[in-house]
């Protein structure tokens, strides 16, 4: 029997649009809606500290509106926490955040403040909220986030989706795929996600220990050609090739 990965639809990007405007489309909470309806596993929002895309009130109503569940990327401050106790997502994943970035540059810095994120792990389980790491593919970090009591981790693939040479490409699986291997060893979950599209997932897919992709800039992009709906069915097909590869 093939294992199931679940997908997690990121509608960041469909709030980027809204806010070019500063209007009341396109609406992330329909988007959710609709890649549910799509068969998503659940729903991820970024909520950053200069509010570039999603909003305050997107993290609640997507919450309350939503069938499956949400997960709430955000950086590791004070600010963020106490929105994350009052909205009580499904799951935190803490990203690394910089103002001036266009898109996270990198995994979490978990070695350098594992007591500060260890704190933060205690008071979002308190409520029952899960707790994530978005991190490189690097042993170190996966250690160091077992050490903190990180539930899973999330291997960054922004790295390996900006690659174009096959020699290139293939060592950055291997380290991708070690690195999920090793994680799964500490007994960490293990998710993926970070500059994945149609073609590029089906190699990831295909690792074994990956359970949980979370993909968004891909769909919304594809969506303004052939629609959220078509774009989301496109993505778990190629989710499905790279499962079928796990027993070959």
């Amino acid at each position: 029997m093939k294992n199931k990965i679940r997908l997690f639809v990121n509608v960041d990007h469909v709030a980027t649009l809204r806010e070019a405007r500063k209007t009341v489309e396109p609406d992330p909470l329909v988007a959710a809606l609709l890649a549910e309806k799509k068969g998503a596993d659940g729903i991820t929002v970024h909520l950053r500290e200069d509010r570039r895309h999603i909003q305050d009130d997107d993290v609640f109503r997507i919450r309350d509106k939503i069938r499956t569940v949400l997960n709430l990327e955000m950086a590791a401050v004070e600010e963020m926490v106490q929105i994350a106790l009052k909205t009580k997502p499904f799951q935190v994943s803490i990203v690394p955040e910089k103002r001036q970035e266009i898109t996270t540059e990198g995994g979490l810095d978990v070695i350098s403040q594992k007591d500060y994120l260890r704190k933060i792990r205690e008071q979002v389980q308190s409520q029952g909220i899960r707790f994530s790491l978005f991190v490189d593919a690097d042993p170190r970090q996966i250690d160091a986030s077992r050490e903190v009591g990180a539930e899973s981790i999330e291997i960054n693939t922004g790295s390996y989706s900006e690659l174009s040479d096959a020699g290139a490409i293939q060592q950055e699986l291997e380290k991708i795929g070690n690195a999920a291997r090793h994680a799964a060893e500490q007994g960490l979950r293990v998710f993926a996600g970070h500059g994945l599209t149609d073609e590029n997932v089906i190699s990831i897919a295909g690792i074994p220990e990956i359970e949980e992709l979370n993909i968004g800039h891909s769909l919304v992009s594809r969506s303004v050609y052939y629609g959220l709906e078509q774009a989301i069915e496109n993505m778990m097909q190629a989710i499905e090739r790279g499962i079928t590869q796990r027993s070959h």
